[in-house]
């Protein structure tokens, strides 16, 4: 769990739109999530229901809205090319160190990097186990819609810290470890979830 002052260390924002520092990583040892990836409890200039999520992905940011128009902002990362998927969804299952496959979408854009899901591969019966290596991470939560279910679109964790503020997922969007873990403990089943529109984006695709 994020300690409350982490929480508040980044004090109060004049607005949801405070852009956060974006761009590819360098691979290579002691990378650490920078300052302004950390949590922070914002004052948000659009007025939001309480208990809801909101992914804003042109700035890389989740927030959980709280009363009086303030929210808990984390930074995410999103998905890649024209793999976001804006829309209105609830959270319908969740799950601590969840396991994973990948979509049928995904096995048919990039088998070779699903090799162990097919046929002769590690997991070709099944799912990959939770755990530090599992793409969920520590915990997810699952993206449902009325009449349709699941739509296979995740809030989940990830234990490379690289990934966070850049469009790199397909489809979902992923918080590092620790912070799914405070997220994860604050969502209900339920909660209504939306992804906004990404700029200069054409049509999404599963």
């Amino acid at each position: 769990m994020i300690e409350r002052r982490k929480v508040l260390a980044g004090g109060l924002a004049a607005a949801a739109g405070a852009a956060l520092p974006v761009g590819a990583h360098e691979r290579g040892e002691g990378y650490e999530l920078p300052e302004e990836f950390m949590p922070r409890l914002v004052r948000l200039k659009t007025r939001l229901e309480p208990g809801e999520l909101h992914v804003e992905p042109n700035i890389f940011a989740l927030y959980w809205t709280l009363p009086g128009n303030r929210a808990v902002r984390y930074a995410v990362g999103i998905g890649r090319k024209n793999l976001y998927h804006p829309g209105t969804y609830f959270v319908g299952d969740r799950k601590e160190w969840p396991p994973w496959r990948p979509t049928p979408a995904m096995l048919e854009r990039d088998p070779q990097a699903y090799a162990d899901f097919l046929e002769g591969g590690k997991y070709e019966d099944g799912w990959m186990p939770g755990g530090i290596d599992n793409p969920l991470g520590a915990r997810a939560l699952y993206l449902h819609q009325p009449g349709r279910g699941d739509t296979f679109l995740r809030i989940h964790g990830t234990s490379d810290p690289r990934t966070i503020g850049v469009a790199v997922s397909n489809g979902c969007a992923r918080l590092i470890n620790e912070h799914v873990i405070d997220l994860y403990e604050r969502v209900p089943l339920g909660t209504r979830v939306v992804l906004h529109p990404k700029a200069g984006a054409g049509p999404a695709h599963s």
